[in-house]
């Protein structure tokens, strides 16, 4: 007798004019279990659940959902056959209530019943242990609330399959451990989940199966019990890749970077950093620790010179120099004043890069000034640009191409390549592998090794604890725009960063 699978992918291949994100691929999903889904960026798990969603639609084969076979044209055709996708970026209004958010778009007009709402709110939260209020504001809640929020959407209107698209790239770790108990109940309610992730340590720890893409193409599925990262990351690139981090003891620190009582104010004077002190010293990977807003980017864009400083001082001291103060110079300032400040800034496109240029053209925005009058010399990015290219394995047409059509990985790769081409003596990085896949991941590392061995002072903003204490030597934790500690990376826990994460405890702290 023929198994019938919650959800079965039969022959599923789906183009984009010539590129083919998804290419004869067979897949299957039971009732009662997590399925993992990897590859590396633009393998095509996204499209794939896509078509799952109702976003797209394939333009070969077909999709049974227990046994039989449907046509899923829109996410309202995906909920009326259960399934429910929870996005990355998540789709609430701020001003609404969690329950106003749950029923919205269901209701034709008519009055709504918010006893009813609630009490169908309630009944679903206590049965997977959410613990959700149904009448707080969405502007009120932790990123884990709004998550939680999306999850009791998809519930409330009848989904019995859900996939989750990189569930826990914003939480602290007893967020994550809380995330990962309400889909084990739910797996034990015999839901389907899928997930979509990069992070391997949380597949081996949560799925039952793993399931690879790699190039578009369905590698095959493997039971979570028997394999290992290491099989797996070899199964998503094609050949043997190392997944250590080196992490060499810090040669002869110096101080490079003392800022003290550094406070910001947005434009509506909401103080986004308040009293931060610390140092970054050479020769060591400072990590910057927190949860998403807690002043991370604007920290980077203060000390790079982009972001306002209400007081406070930046104290700079180059090898073999005085010291001085950054505070109130322009990036140009800085960099004349022989400040060599390398910035990999959060939004790659909208602050590091010109889409519609190619690789030299962006090679060029560090280096015009060396031009001669109206002239611009196009021979050194150009042959800084090749470098970039065939040291980082950039994949791209030619240096010409423009990187705005670029995947992800690659943008991110053109833009470090080049900011470290400049030799910094501080290099400042924020969110350097956000969506990245593993084997791009780890170059990016060792990348920050590599500078930290010649002595720079590395700060790396990173979302991945995990990654953060293996990779840096110290961690600032970050809370609300304040300091909350900053430890020792070779010797603390996990939990103890998340608590800091979060203000609750209060662990250690090094100067």
């Amino acid at each position: 007798m023929e198994t019938v699978h919650a959800i079965e992918l039969r022959h599923i291949t789906k183009r984009f004019g010539k590129v083919v994100a998804n290419d004869d691929i067979d897949l299957a999903l039971d009732r009662g279990e997590i399925l993992s889904l990897l590859g590396e960026n633009g393998s095509g798990k996204t499209t794939l659940m896509n078509m799952l969603s109702g976003i797209y639609f394939p333009d070969e084969g077909e999709i049974l959902v227990e046994g039989r076979p449907v046509a899923i044209r829109s996410p309202k055709d995906a909920f009326d056959h259960g399934i429910g996708m929870i996005h990355q970026h998540f789709k609430l209004i701020d001003v609404f209530t969690a329950a106003e958010n749950i029923v919205l778009g269901l209701h034709d007009g008519s009055r709504l019943d918010r006893r009813e709402i609630a009490a169908k709110v309630k009944e679903i939260s206590d049965r997977y242990g959410f613990g959700i209020d149904p009448n707080k504001k969405v502007y009120d809640m932790s990123v884990s609330e709004k998550q939680t929020v999306e999850i009791v959407k998809v519930l409330y209107r009848g989904a019995d399959i859900l996939i989750l698209d990189e569930p826990t790239a914003v939480l602290t770790p007893q967020e994550t451990d809380r995330l990962f108990d309400i889909l084990r109940a739910m797996r034990a309610d015999g839901k389907a989940i899928v997930i979509i992730t990069h992070k391997l340590h949380e597949v081996m720890a949560l799925s039952d199966k793993v399931a690879v893409l790699r190039k578009g193409k369905y590698i095959g599925t493997v039971n979570t019990a028997e394999t290992n990262p290491q099989a797996l990351t070899d199964m998503m690139v094609g050949h043997a890749v190392t997944l250590n981090i080196d992490r060499p003891e810090p040669v002869n620190p110096e101080p490079r970077l003392e800022i003290q009582g550094l406070t910001c104010l947005d434009a509506e004077g909401v103080k986004k950093l308040d009293d931060v002190s610390f140092t970054a010293r050479s020769g060591e990977i400072l990590g910057v620790a927190g949860i998403a807003g807690s002043g991370q980017k604007e920290l980077l864009e203060a000390i790079a010179g982009l972001y306002p400083i209400t007081k406070g001082s930046i104290r700079y001291t180059p090898e073999g120099k005085e010291t001085f103060d950054l505070v109130g110079r322009t990036p140009m300032q800085i960099k004349q004043a022989g400040v060599s400040l390398a910035f990999v800034p959060e939004d790659r496109l909208g602050m590091g890069l010109v889409g519609g240029m190619g690789m030299t053209g962006n090679m060029m925005l560090r280096s015009w000034r060396k031009g001669k009058g109206a002239f611009v010399n196009r021979k050194d990015p150009n042959e800084l640009a090749l470098k970039v290219k065939e040291s980082l394995e950039v994949v791209t047409p030619s240096v010409e191409f423009p990187v705005r059509r670029l995947s992800g990985g690659n943008v991110q790769k053109v833009l470090v390549g080049r900011e470290i081409a400049s030799s910094p003596t501080v290099l400042m990085s924020a969110y350097a592998v956000r969506g990245l896949d593993i084997n791009t991941s780890y170059t990016i590392y060792n990348l920050m090794t590599e500078q930290k061995k010649k002595g720079v002072a590395v700060l790396f903003v990173g979302e991945d604890l995990d990654v953060l204490l293996e990779l840096c030597d110290r961690i600032l934790v970050l809370c609300g725009g304040r300091v909350s500690g900053v430890v020792d990376a070779r010797t603390a826990t996990k939990e103890e960063v998340g608590l800091l994460m979060t203000r609750v405890g209060g662990g250690r702290e090094e100067a």
